[in-house]
């Protein structure tokens, strides 16, 4: 390679990553969030790869919607070859302009799925048992009568889940045991694979009838932005649950507040919000049949030093001139190559085809 490749980060999800990297000949620059505008795009402007900073990392430095993967910054970086999300997430990233650029997009699904699908339940079941509400009570005073606070069990319920990725394919197995019924919606899925997974694959209007818990583990694209609605929510069963650790815009947050609010669904869990970290006076806050977390599903230490190793791996492979294992606009490749030949002096091969996701 007659380029030294350059890679901008904010920060790792584990210092792993950066030792991993340090005993290679990529050069590392970080990305400093609280320096002067005009030193980051110093870095930037001569990168080669970008490990994204997240939407909640940047969101108390300035609108933070710099340093964002969008066109503006694509734009100002034409250098750029690949730019790759820390988790299975990746929002955080215009694909569309990217691509336009020649540019490579990739995420980090799968060793943080673990973690996510664990949380899900882990909401499913405090909702169930009522175990955050019976801790309120119990630490207010106001216990009262305790059949008040009576739950519903898992077992022989209906369990269904948008999105039968990495996350939701791995919140199925471990509700296995539950002797759950299992309705998926995943348009990128077909009835055998559905199948092969314990589930039965339906669209979302038969799922949002049938459901008593509805979990929501889709990434946020142009197709699933607003997918859960007021009208999703009127369909949706009185004693049924709405479950989410995507991310906030794919459902309403006004919508489920009016729900909720009217006894209309019986609650809600919630990791992600339209803004992150949540206002404290958000209205879906003040609802005692909500059981919420800021957006750490996937934030564990084992999830951190997987998802840390799998970045650091894909970097290696990208400026090893082989394709990604995560690459998620392969459309892109031709036009990569030839970015990445002019620029960095070697032509890519199309090695680990067979791993991109």
């Amino acid at each position: 390679m007659t380029t030294r490749p350059r890679l901008v980060y904010e920060r790792w999800t584990d210092q792993v990553a950066g030792d991993i990297l340090a005993e290679t000949d990529i050069e590392l620059v970080k990305l400093d969030l609280q320096a002067p505008d005009e030193q980051g795009w110093v870095a930037l402007e001569s990168a080669h790869g970008y490990q994204v900073a997240t939407r909640t990392d940047v969101a108390s430095i300035g609108d933070g919607t710099q340093w964002l993967a969008g066109q503006a910054l694509v734009n100002r970086c034409p250098q750029l070859l690949a730019v790759c999300s820390a988790g299975a997430g990746y929002d955080v990233i215009d694909v569309e302009a990217c691509t336009r650029a020649g540019v490579a997009v990739c995420n980090n699904s799968g060793p943080g799925a673990e973690a996510v699908a664990e949380h899900a339940l882990g909401l499913m079941l405090d909702l169930a048992k009522k175990i955050t509400a019976a801790d309120r009570a119990l630490r207010s005073g106001l216990l009262g009568d305790r059949l008040a606070l009576r739950g519903t069990q898992l077992f022989g319920k209906t369990l269904g889940v948008v999105g039968l990725g990495a996350i939701g394919g791995r919140l199925v197995e471990l509700c296995a045991p539950f002797g759950m019924e299992v309705l998926v919606f995943d348009p990128y899925v077909d009835d055998a694979t559905a199948r092969s997974r314990g589930a039965v694959r339906v669209d979302l209007s038969e799922l949002v009838e049938r459901s008593d818990f509805i979990q929501v583990t889709c990434p946020l694209t142009a197709e699933t932005r607003g997918l859960f609605e007021a009208k999703q929510f009127a369909a949706m069963k009185p004693t049924a649950y709405f479950i989410t650790t995507a991310r906030g815009p794919v459902h309403d947050e006004a919508a489920l507040y009016d729900a909720l609010a009217a006894g209309r669904i019986a609650g809600a869990g919630l990791d992600v919000f339209h803004e992150e970290p949540p206002r404290h006076d958000n209205p879906l806050l003040r609802l005692d049949n909500v059981v919420a977390t800021p957006h750490v599903a996937g934030i564990t230490v084992e999830a951190a030093r997987d998802i840390a190793v799998a970045t650091a791996t894909q970097w290696q492979t990208i400026f090893a001139g082989d394709m990604p294992p995560r690459l998620l606009n392969p459309e892109v490749w031709p036009r990569y190559c030839d970015r990445f030949e002019e620029i960095l002096g070697v032509r890519p091969t199309a090695r680990n085809t067979a791993a991109v996701e």
